[in-house]
C-alpha cells in the first residue's frame, strides 16, 4: 500500500513521500519550549493551536498515520542569487498549487481501503478519514517530515532533504489508516554552521534555535507593525522574506528545479521595478499579486517593505514616490517613506537619477 501512495503522489508531481506514525513528534517539547521564550513574535496563532500542533490525534480523531510529501521549489537560475522575493514566493501561491495535488491524492485513498478492512471506517460511522494541510492547518509539518524520513531539520530549523536540499514544500495527509512509518532521518549537520554565518541579523541564536523576532523573513511577511528601525538596512533589497540561511546549506548542491511548480513560475518576481511597485494603488497591486504569495501581504505592508529597500538601495529616481508616500494618512507607510527619504538623502547624491529602478534576482 505505502510503494502504491508514493507512486501516485510522484504522478501528481510530488518529489518525495514518508510515512510516520500520528502521535507528538520527538521535537514537540522544544516547539513548547520554544513559544515560552517568546520567539514566535506576533505569530499568536502559534500559541493558541499549540495542543493541537504537538499531537496530531486532536486534529484528526482516530489518526493513526501522518503522510509527509515534498515538492522542490528552486526557480530556474536561481541557486546563487537573493533577490527582492524569497525563491518559493516566485510562483502562484503554493498552498493553491500543492493543494490541488493535495486533494486529487486524498480522492484517490479515499477510494481505497473499504470500509471494514484494516485503516477502513467502520461501517455506518460516517468517520472522517484524511484531514490535508499544506501550511493551512495545526500540524508540525517539519517534525513529522523527519520522523518519516524524508530529511533532517537543520540547525536553522528548516528541514533538508539530503537528496535535493532545503528547497521544497511541505504537505500533511493525517489519515485514520495504519500504515508502517518509515524510519526517521539522522541528523547529517555534522560540525557545519554556514546559516547561523549567513543570518544578516542572528537570528538563528544557536545550533536549531531561531527567534523570529530578529528574522527577516518574519519582519517583511509575518509582522503587522514597524519594522525596528535598527533591523531595517540588514533588509538590504529584500521585498518579501529572505532566503540566507537555506542558501548557505551544503546540501543544496543536490537540489533540482522544480517539477510541480514550474508551470506556475512568475518571471517578473525574480528582477522586478522597484519604483514601479511603489507607484502601485491599492487596485493596480491586487492585480499585479492576485495569486501569489505576496497578496497576503496587502497593499500597506507591501509598501512599508517597497520604501526600505528603496531607501537601503539609494533609489533616487524614487524620492518623488517616496515624499509623496511619506505624506500619506496611513502612519506605517508615511514613516517608513520618510525614514527611506531621510536614507537616501542622507547619502549627498544628487537627485537626477533613474525615473525606474529594476533589481535584478
Amino acid at each position: 500500500m505505502k510503494e502504491r501512495i508514493r507512486q501516485r503522489a510522484r504522478e501528481l508531481g510530488f518529489d518525495a513521500c514518508g510515512f510516520a506514525a500520528a502521535q507528538p513528534p520527538p521535537t514537540a517539547l522544544r516547539f513548547q519550549e520554544w513559544l515560552e521564550r517568546g520567539c514566535q513574535g506576533e505569530m499568536e496563532y502559534l500559541r493558541r493551536t499549540a495542543p493541537r500542533r504537538m499531537d496530531p490525534r486532536r486534529v484528526l480523531p482516530g489518526a493513526r498515520t501522518a503522510i509527509v510529501l515534498a515538492a522542490q521549489y528552486l526557480p530556474p537560475g536561481a541557486a546563487g542569487n537573493s533577490g527582492p522575493v524569497a525563491r518559493y514566493a516566485r510562483y502562484d501561491d503554493y498552498h493553491e498549487v500543492l493543494g490541488r495535488a493535495l486533494d486529487q491524492l486524498i480522492t484517490w485513498l479515499d477510494a481505497g481501503p473499504a470500509p471494514g478492512e484494516p485503516g477502513g471506517a467502520a461501517p455506518g460511522s460516517g468517520e472522517k478519514r484524511f484531514a490535508g494541510y499544506v501550511d493551512t492547518g495545526p500540524v508540525l509539518e517539519r517534525a513529522l517530515a523527519q520522523e518519516a524520513g524524508l530529511g533532517f531539520i537543520g540547525k536553522h530549523t528548516n528541514l533538508v532533504l539530503p537528496q535535493a536540499g532545503n528547497w521544497a514544500f511541505l504537505a500533511v495527509i493525517l489519515t485514520t489508516l495504519e500504515l508502517p512509518p518509515d524510519a526517521p532521518a539522522k541528523n547529517r549537520c555534522g560540525a557545519c554552521a554556514r546559516c547561523l554565518a549567513a543570518c544578516p541579523t542572528r537570528a538563528i541564536t544557536a545550533p536549531y534555535q531561531l527567534d523570529a523576532r530578529r528574522c527577516l523573513a518574519y519582519w517583511t511577511i509575518e509582522a503587522k507593525g514597524d519594522i525596528p528601525e535598527e533591523l531595517r538596512p540588514a533588509l538590504g533589497e529584500r521585498v518579501f522574506g529572505c532566503d540566507d540561511c537555506l542558501a548557505a546549506c551544503p546540501w543544496n548542491r543536490f537540489a533540482a528545479g522544480s517539477r510541480m511548480l514550474k508551470p506556475f513560475l512568475r518571471p517578473e518576481l525574480c528582477a522586478p521595478d522597484l519604483a514601479a511597485w511603489l507607484r502601485l494603488d491599492e487596485a493596480g497591486f491586487k492585480t499585479r499579486f492576485q495569486g501569489t504569495p505576496l497578496e497576503r501581504l496587502k497593499h500597506r505592508r507591501f509598501l512599508r517593505n517597497a520604501c526600505v529597500v528603496a531607501g537601503n538601495l539609494g533609489l533616487r529616481g524614487a524620492l518623488p514616490i517616496l515624499e509623496a508616500l511619506s505624506r500619506q494618512a496611513d502612519p506605517l507607510v508615511a514613516g517608513h517613506a520618510g525614514w527611506a527619504v531621510r536614507r537616501i538623502e542622507s547619502r549627498g547624491v544628487p537627485r537626477a537619477g533613474l525615473e525606474s529602478e529594476a533589481v535584478a534576482c
